[in-house]
């Protein structure tokens, strides 16, 4: 099973600042799929650069995709409008639960413009891109993933 993590970062992506929310994000993946082989990635903030990423690891049949970062009000933040290019159906409920939980701690969590959905078969995931930002998010929508994966791949014994 593939899975991606992709950072969007200007400075990561220059090495101006280190990517910890990334790694952090890989980690709870692979507590929660040991088997999974998990690609990263960090990219820059290029709207273009992320919808070809994205649609490349559709291609390669990647069940789960999280972006990291570039989902703010920031002038160079696109990766929703990336997502949106690539995306057939939206999934908003993971979206709305990462910024309702998020805003339970801190307000400015609710300025997230993230957003999840389908592409084929592949589920397509905004998180935040700060460490705690990221974490939290993923925590939160993780006990929802395992049962997504299953119904977008078919499975039929679902509520």
């Amino acid at each position: 099973m593939l899975f991606a993590v992709l950072t969007i970062s200007d400075r990561c992506s220059k090495g101006l600042m280190t990517d910890t929310a990334g790694p952090a994000v890989v980690a709870l993946l692979k507590r929660e799929w040991p088997q999974a082989e998990i690609r990263t990635a960090i990219l820059n903030d290029d709207e273009d650069a992320i919808v070809a990423a994205l649609k490349e690891l559709v291609r390669e049949d990647a069940k789960l995709v999280l972006t990291v970062g570039g989902s703010g009000l920031g002038p160079r933040d696109r990766t929703p409008e990336a997502t949106r290019r690539v995306i057939d159906r939206e999934a908003p409920g993971l979206a709305e639960a990462m910024r309702a939980k998020g805003a339970e701690r801190n307000p400015f969590a609710r300025l997230s413009r993230g957003v999840a959905g389908l592409s084929r078969k592949a589920l397509i995931v905004n998180l935040p891109g700060s460490l705690r930002g990221a974490e939290e998010s993923l925590a939160v929508i993780l006990p929802l993933l395992r049962h997504a994966l299953e119904v977008v791949a078919g499975a039929e014994n679902h509520p």
